[in-house]
């Protein structure tokens, strides 16, 4: 049981500053914030959970039922991610890729603390057992002054030369000409090893620069995740299952003329659209799995959303679920999601595992969280830095879909735009491999 209490905030962004360096003196954390991005699926602007009271953490083996398992008989509030890898609990798929990062393949924690932020207000939701801790740590939040940090560069190293990832590319295009997949996303990784950073001052420096709806910081002891990330993997809202996929991306313009010029663009771009609606009917199939007879709806396809980094295209399919449905089924059945992996999804991961480099792990897995009532809330872990402070290992993975249309030289740029951002944090330019 939890104690329930709310409290109003003046300064919403000092607040959201002040409650994260308080809480990274925890072991866990996991602050998400939608940045006040405009979107028609949200409950809170903000929510941190902090401190663990239980938790799961397991390799992929029956990892599903684990959660599951943990999941039915909390029945409380629980934090983590669901990593890449989950893919080989579900089909006979494999991950040897070289991993410097080390991360478990599932985490979850209940927390001893919560706070949800919705417009001036804070909801703070603490167990029976520390709820005699609510002032004292209201207090100690609300007093905190934060300090900036002067950042040091970090050396990166790109680990797909670009010849290599433009040959790689070609042999994905071999694969689909002769018809194994429609499309698949192929990513690459850059890394920095012995990199020495503040893995708090970095996400404020990457989430002010992209303010993306799904940004995450988190933290487990030693463990980092720093998401700017713009895309919702699942939502579930009472019976409605809610899918958002990405496909499709433009470069923006700071000439307003240009910018809406290339935002028209995008949405007219035929392969970008393809792209999208192979990832769509993908979805639709993955939500069939739990649906109700009829239920999978698309209730927007191909619609560019404008973030402060790039345009980006996205649909929406829904569907509706029985009440006796687990929301694990849900995850399992849809897992790994469509926009990471490609069509024929079994088929497009054999074909990834081959030909990149780095193990995936929790990039292109989702963060978020289960409701007591059995909803939840996930992302796409794209955009974002790993990093494990005990072996003082960073990376950061950026892809593209590859389609028939797919031009080796131009995919590679593209995948030099998603990376731009975290460039900028950590050297403070863009870099080209």
């Amino acid at each position: 049981m939890r104690t329930v209490i709310t409290k109003d905030i003046s300064h919403f962004s000092d607040f959201k500053n002040q409650l994260l360096y308080w809480a990274n003196q925890h072991r866990e954390v996991v602050f998400l914030d939608s940045n006040q991005y405009h979107q028609k699926y949200s409950s809170y602007d903000a929510v941190l959970a902090v401190d663990a009271f239980t938790s799961i953490k397991t390799d992929y083996e029956n990892a599903f039922q684990d959660l599951y398992q943990y999941q039915s008989q909390t029945k409380d509030w629980l934090f983590g991610y669901l990593s890449y890898d989950l893919k080989n609990d579900t089909e006979a798929l494999q991950s040897n890729n070289f991993d410097g990062l080390d991360f478990p393949d599932l985490f979850f924690f209940q927390p001893k603390k919560l706070f949800f932020i919705k417009d001036d207000e804070v909801e703070i939701q603490y167990l029976r057992m520390c709820d005699d801790e609510i002032e004292a740590d209201f207090e100690e939040i609300s007093t905190i002054i934060s300090v900036n940090v002067t950042l040091s560069e970090v050396e990166v190293q790109q680990r797909i030369p670009k010849e290599n990832y433009l040959s790689k590319v070609s042999k994905m295009l071999e694969h689909i000409h002769r018809g194994d997949i429609y499309e698949a996303n192929f990513c690459m990784e850059f890394y920095a090893e012995n990199a020495q950073i503040e893995p708090l001052e970095i996400y404020q420096k990457l989430n002010a620069i992209s303010e993306p709806p799904f940004a995450v910081y988190f933290k487990n002891n030693f463990q980092y995740l720093l998401s700017a990330s713009p895309e919702r993997y699942l939502r579930k809202e009472g019976l409605k299952v809610i899918s958002q996929p990405i496909k499709g991306t433009a470069k923006r313009s700071d000439d307003s003329v240009l910018d809406e010029q290339l935002k028209t663009d995008l949405a007219k771009n035929e392969k970008e659209r393809s792209e999208n609606i192979m990832i769509v009917d993908l979805v639709r199939n993955d939500l069939s799995h739990t649906a109700t007879k009829g239920s999978v709806q698309v209730e927007e396809l191909c619609q560019v959303y404008s973030f402060k980094q790039v345009h980006q295209m996205i649909s929406t399919i829904v569907s509706e679920v029985e009440n006796t449905t687990s929301p694990i089924e849900i995850l399992r059945t849809t897992f790994p999601m469509g926009s990471m992996t490609g069509a024929p999804k079994i088929s497009a991961m054999q074909i990834i595992e081959a030909l990149e480099e780095t193990k995936r792990g929790l990039y292109s897995g989702a963060v978020g969280y289960f409701t007591p009532t059995d909803d939840f809330d996930f992302n796409v872990v794209i955009r974002s830095i790993l990093y494990n402070a005990k072996n003082q290992y960073l990376s950061f993975s950026v892809g593209s879909a590859v389609t028939s249309q797919a031009i080796p030289e131009m995919e590679y740029e593209e995948c030099l735009l998603k990376a731009k951002a975290m460039f900028e944090v950590l050297l403070g330019k863009r870099e080209k491999g």
